[in-house]
């Protein structure tokens, strides 16, 4: 099947159809026609449409957007609302308290709730007015290198039509070579290719480790009769219950209009509690009684979930490789803090866009010319944003009320704190075995929830809710290297805590009926594509890759 491969030639690509990688295509195009150049470009995406893969709990800081689309608001750009007032509540168990002072970080007053999907569907059809070659249902699967092995020359994505055997059935496509003088790479967090070009060329080398959040997700349909029809403030942000002081993360409803709210749980993923359950967590939260009386009457009309990547400055990759940029999530692009990264993400890709343009006017395209791009970074707003939270989830992954000291000289510091470049560990180490937090009662139990199927949904609806669809008969896209070491040393050490922190109900743990042996059971048709199993699996034995290109969420309203 890798014998003979078509091949497309451009002048740029950008892989990834997420916000870096529409608003630097979109910059691009409209410099390099205030500059006379002519260039061929390519954005390819691998979901079944742009958009149907963004998720995001979505605050829009309008900054980015009005360098690139001055009059976004008169062509067409889909704002929901704007925000009104801000709202900052500390939940206890069974109370609620406002918090009179709001963070400066989470001031969002006059920016713009939107829905992330509809958005980057806006931007993708932009794009496409101004001659960029926009393809969804792309996966790019391989990185591809010039004779030198250290230049990238584009990206091969994905064959569709393989079974599970990995052999071609009746309808097989070969999957396309791309190439391009500069490919940029937006694939959002944990990207497979950024992955694989950490291996190659050590990008990440002398860097801390990226971490990362989950959030899940959901868009509510409320009765016309709501908290939010008078209300002044329509961005409301929590903390504490359920997840208490010692696991960082809270929660968030944001208004949206035709009386509809976005609501969703974010957890880091630095969490210690082996028995923690994302999902669990987040209706959890739902069933508060203050969140329960926001919601009351509601139905839940789509749901999804996606890691976050939190690490910001100190966690960022190499910027430039010969022939390649990164931009948006998969860089750290990310103010922490604050809960943003739309208007971070797009001016990274801005900024990208000037580096290749410059690069072309010198007809260099390696890893020094390119370099540029970090140039202008460093001078940048977006530079100067990341680092007040350079040290935020450092701080705030501290436990019990050690961090708030932590956060609050950073506050009065702009990001610097006690000292500078605090330490964080990888989410993959911080679990502790399950015996040790049961001898010392830490662990957590969770009561039977009861699911009505319209305000509380369980993990399978809230799958149906994604629109997630993958063809059952291609090889598994989650790859667990040594099945035994699940069902063997990880459940007797952390009771196999991929069944819990996969929001998708992946992972289901069996007991064979004649051996009575455990086996670990995959269900790779409900992935949501959040990539939490690859992540937080304390042995490193779970690796996401694309599956077949089109698969995955349909989002259209998150």
């Amino acid at each position: 099947m890798d014998n003979v491969r078509e091949q497309i030639e451009f002048d740029v690509l950008f892989v990834g159809g997420g916000p870096a990688s529409l608003a630097g295509a979109i910059h691009l195009m409209k410099l390099a026609k205030s500059k006379g150049l002519e260039l061929e470009v390519a954005l390819i995406e691998k979901g079944a449409d742009i958009g149907s893969h963004a998720l995001s709990g979505a605050v829009l800081n309008p900054i980015a957007l009005k360098e690139l689309i001055p009059n976004y608001r008169e062509t067409g750009c889909p704002i929901e609302t704007d925000v009104r007032g801000d709202e900052f509540h500390f939940l206890t168990r069974t109370r609620h308290y406002g918090v009179p002072f709001v963070p400066k970080y989470m001031h969002n007053k006059g920016f713009h709730i939107i829905s992330l999907s509809r958005f980057v569907s806006w931007l993708g059809r932009f794009a496409e007015g101004l001659g960029v070659n926009v393809f969804p249902g792309f996966a790019g699967k391989e990185v591809l290198y010039g004779q030198d092995e250290r230049t990238v020359i584009g990206v091969r994505t994905g064959d569709k039509g393989v079974g599970k055997d990995n052999a071609p059935k009746a309808n097989f496509e070969a999957g396309i070579d791309i190439l391009a003088k500069v490919t940029v790479f937006g694939e959002g967090p944990r990207g497979s290719l950024l992955q694989a070009i950490s291996s190659k060329l050590h990008i990440f080398e002398g860097k801390m480790p990226q971490v990362f959040e989950t959030g899940i997700k959901e868009v509510i349909q409320l009765p016309e009769t709501n908290y939010f029809s008078n209300s002044r403030g329509n961005d409301i942000h929590t903390f504490g219950y359920p997840l208490g002081l010692n696991t960082h993360g809270g929660g968030f409803i944001y208004e949206m209009k035709d009386n509809r709210v976005s609501l969703g749980l974010i957890v880091g993923l630095s969490y210690q509690d082996t028995m923690l359950d994302l999902y669990e967590e987040f209706i959890r939260f739902k069933r508060h009684p203050f969140i329960s009386k926001l919601i009351k009457g509601g139905r839940v009309i789509e749901q999804g979930a996606r890691t976050i990547v939190t690490g910001g400055y100190y966690t960022m990759p190499k910027l430039a490789v010969g022939g390649g940029l990164f931009v948006g999530a998969c860089a750290s692009m990310l103010n922490a803090p604050a809960l943003k990264g739309i208007h971070t993400s797009m001016k990274s890709g801005m900024l990208a866009a000037e580096a290749i343009v410059d690069a072309f006017s010198k007809r260099s395209f390696t890893q020094e010319t390119l370099g540029y791009y970090h140039e202008l970074f460093e001078d940048s707003w977006l530079k100067k944003e990341l680092c007040t939270g350079r040290n935020f989830t450092q701080a705030v992954s501290k436990k019990g009320l050690v961090k708030f000291f932590h956060v609050g000289v950073q506050y009065l510091t702009d990001g610097k704190g006690i000292f500078d470049k605090m330490p964080i560990e990888e989410d993959s180490r911080t679990l502790r075995p399950f015996k040790e937090d049961v001898n010392s009662h830490r662990t957590r139990t969770y009561e039977k929830q009861a699911y009505d199927g319209v305000l509380f949904v369980d993990k399978l609806t809230g799958v149906y809710l994604s629109k997630t669809q993958h063809r059952e008969d291609q090889p598994c896209h989650l790859i667990v290297h040594d099945p035994s070491l699940c069902v063997n040393e990880c459940f007797e050490t952390y009771r196999c805590p991929c069944t819990r922190f996969c929001p998708g109900n992946v992972y289901e743990l069996e007991t064979d009926d004649k051996t009575h042996g455990k086996r670990l059971r995959l269900n790779p048709s409900n992935c949501l594509h959040c990539k939490t199993c690859d992540i937080k699996d304390p042995y490193g034995n779970i690796t996401w890759i694309c599956p077949e290109a089109g698969d995955g969420p349909g989002y259209t309203v998150v």
